[in-house]
């Protein structure tokens, strides 16, 4: 039974997802696209509209083109779950998503006329009728939300996420995971109801591997913020066409068995390191990790798993699997990396 959604209450935390290697199998699931974005509850109550990331810190100023279009809807209220991206071209563009997080309200309202982002909706938790519908299975959802973007005031920043109850489908949309604007598969149970700050949903995403030229390390810090000594993470690199290498990403899953004998080859070569693209310093995600780094000669070569790559860099940490002794590095070329692939009518339809 559905009930009535207490105006003012707080919104729950988002149900989440554990990764598994495959997509489960069987009758019963509902799989939908991962989208690669900010995961958001769009909440509208009467003349409020708040945007709500996974953390349960509020977006809403990074987006006013988005609040704009919510707070014009004929619905006075409802709780959307979702997931903030940008369209351009047609595809979505999370280094444009990412800029939008910056202090300055002039730089935010320049981006919003410029690169306007939508909300890709996959779930409902409250009706526009002020229903809480979250103890309710997620095809009764389903069917809720399907019906409320069949309504003639849906604001224009709203996209209704696919679904659906092909495995075979659900295929099809992993073989564009990695470097366009899928992130992956989400698998739920059709028989089951929102579960606030839960794994109970099932993520697949496809992992490759790269191998990659050690351009520089960071040392790592010790809690009080000192350096201890030891390399804490190695930096990455890949040779662009003009044979310059590029800084790609990092990687820190070293066993601690071997971090002292590494960081003393490690030191060994110091040298130019990055000759193309550098390292950054903190950024906008880790304000806390240090911005010094030691270059070295391009001598090293790791193989890491990676599973999603933007502008030419990957998006989270890699996972070190072994030294590649036998393989030169300027054989680690971009070549290796898996490209955007040719825009689905799916992603068309979403972006467009």
């Amino acid at each position: 039974m559905s009930r009535p959604h207490r105006s003012g209450a707080r919104p729950p935390a988002t149900m989440e997802a554990r990764l598994v290697e495959a997509l489960p199998t069987g009758k019963g699931w509902q799989y939908e696209p991962k989208w690669d974005g900010f995961r958001c509850l769009a909440v509208r109550d009467g003349g409020k509209v708040e945007l709500i990331g996974k953390s349960g810190k509020s977006l809403t100023r990074y987006f006013p083109e988005v609040v704009a279009s919510l707070s014009g809807s004929a619905a006075s209220q409802f709780v959307l779950d979702g997931e903030l991206a940008v369209p351009i071209g047609n595809g979505l563009v999370f280094d444009a998503l990412q800029m939008r997080l910056h202090p300055a309200r002039s730089r935010i309202d320049r981006l919003a006329r410029e690169t306007p982002a939508i909300l890709i909706v996959f779930d409902m938790l409250q009706t526009a009728e002020g229903d809480d519908i979250l103890s309710e299975p997620l095809s009764e959802r389903r069917r809720r939300l399907e019906a409320f973007f069949r309504g003639r005031h849906v604001p224009d920043v709203l996209r209704l996420s696919p679904a659906s109850r092909s495995r075979a489908e659900a295929v099809k949309w992993l073989e564009r995971v990695g470097g366009g604007a899928l992130d992956g598969v989400v698998a739920k149970r059709l028989d089951e109801p929102y579960r606030p700050g839960e794994r109970t949903m099932l993520k697949v995403k496809c992992l490759r591997t790269a191998d990659c030229v050690v351009g520089g390390f960071r040392y790592a810090t010790g809690r009080e913020g000192e350096r201890d000594r030891l390399v804490g993470s190695l930096l990455l690199g890949l040779f662009d066409e003009e044979g310059r290498l590029d800084h790609v990403g990092f990687t820190s899953g070293i066993a601690d068995s071997e971090r002292a004998a590494l960081t003393r080859k490690l030191e060994r070569l110091r040298g130019a390191g990055f000759t193309g693209k550098a390292p950054g310093g903190p950024s906008r995600w880790s304000t806390e990790r240090s911005g010094e780094w030691e270059g070295v000669k391009p001598r090293l070569v790791a193989e890491v798993q990676y599973d999603h790559v933007t502008a030419d860099r990957f998006r989270h940490g890699t996972r070190f699997l072994r030294w590649r002794p036998d393989k030169s590095p300027r054989q680690c070329t971009f070549d290796q990396l898996q490209r955007p692939a040719r825009p689905s009518k799916m992603m068309k339809a979403v972006a467009g």
